[in-house]
């Protein structure tokens, strides 16, 4: 019986856009100056998370998935990918302006298990910071002339977001996170993209990034929607749980912890990330220390655990 937390250590990715929020805000020792993204929670192979404690130490997530099905109440090993990524993006500058397939584009054409819909906490946005989400074409064709045309001012949908907002990004939806915005995102496990447009930006070695227009095209909703997303809160104890989405790929919750709380495990597993604050976990009497930054999974195995201290957290489950 594995009575423990599951805690995993981030893998930064160096991005054009990156930049050193993620060490001013969450004391990471990031590698690159542009650091641009945390992988941290993560079973992909582009960037595996690597477990930090207990007896599967120094193991990967995905060995974990691979080995230990039973964590994540898994009656047999069927070959099926871990399903969610989580990461934490520092968007110094704006993100190219991008698309994302579904699963059954991403399987046909990519060879790969799963598309990509996604959600956004914003864990801190600049003044007037803004996110591209949606367009304004009502047709396909209309869609390729403006791109055609390179009138993105007109095509593009701009939203200014602040501290403490979600976005919900079903696959097919143009997207773009805005400078100066730090997120937590929860994904399906897919690291498929589409660039639609990266503001003619150079790499450092003076090169033009590589678009992907008949795939973002191909994939793309038209015309632009906007789910309403119903979103519920429930406070027991000490927690303030809000429900941000519940949709099929995933749930996430927004997690506001004043004292303490006992919580049941009613998922297969639970993900969890500390956001602000700190607090201890405690399970079967044994009890873990938490803090801002740290990122973790509470197995099958666990069926209740016991939250004390003033913290915030973003949890989800597939």
């Amino acid at each position: 019986m594995y009575n423990e937390p599951i805690f995993l250590e981030p893998v930064f990715k160096e991005r054009i856009w990156g930049g050193q929020k993620l060490k001013q805000q969450f004391g990471y020792n990031i590698p690159y100056e542009r650091t641009g993204e945390a992988w941290v929670i993560s079973a992909h192979p582009n960037g595996p998370s690597i477990i930090t404690n207990g007896a599967l130490k120094n193991k990967t997530l995905a060995d974990a998935w691979n080995d230990h099905g039973e964590l994540f109440n898994r009656t047999s090993n069927t070959g099926e990918a871990f399903p969610l990524l989580v990461k934490i993006l520092d968007a110094a500058d704006d993100l190219s302006v991008q698309v994302h397939p579904d699963d059954t584009y991403a399987r046909e054409v990519e060879s790969q298990p799963y598309g990509k819909t996604e959600c956004w906490y914003v864990l801190s946005a600049e003044k007037d910071a803004e996110i591209i989400f949606g367009h304004h074409a009502n047709s396909k064709e209309e869609f390729k002339q403006m791109v055609s045309n390179g009138d993105w001012d007109s095509l593009l949908r701009r939203v200014k977001v602040k501290t403490g907002d979600f976005v919900y990004v079903p696959s097919g939806t143009i997207h773009a996170i805005g400078k100066g915005i730090v997120i937590l995102e929860t994904q399906q496990s897919s690291d498929i993209t589409y660039r639609v447009y990266d503001y003619d930006r150079k790499d450092v070695e003076g090169n033009g990034r590589e678009l992907h227009l008949d795939s973002a095209i191909d994939v793309s909703n038209v015309p632009h929607e906007t789910m309403d997303i119903a979103q519920t809160e429930e406070v027991k104890q000490g927690l303030l749980s809000k429900k941000l989405v519940q949709e099929t790929y995933f749930t996430v919750f927004h997690w506001q912890l004043k004292g303490e709380v006992t919580q049941q495990l009613n998922s297969d597993f639970l993900q969890i990330s500390v956001v602000s604050g700190s607090a201890h976990i405690t399970i079967h009497d044994k009890s873990f220390p938490i803090k801002k930054g740290e990122h973790f999974i509470l197995p099958a195995s666990i069926k209740e655990f016991k939250l004390t201290g003033d913290a915030e957290f973003i949890v989800s489950h597939p």
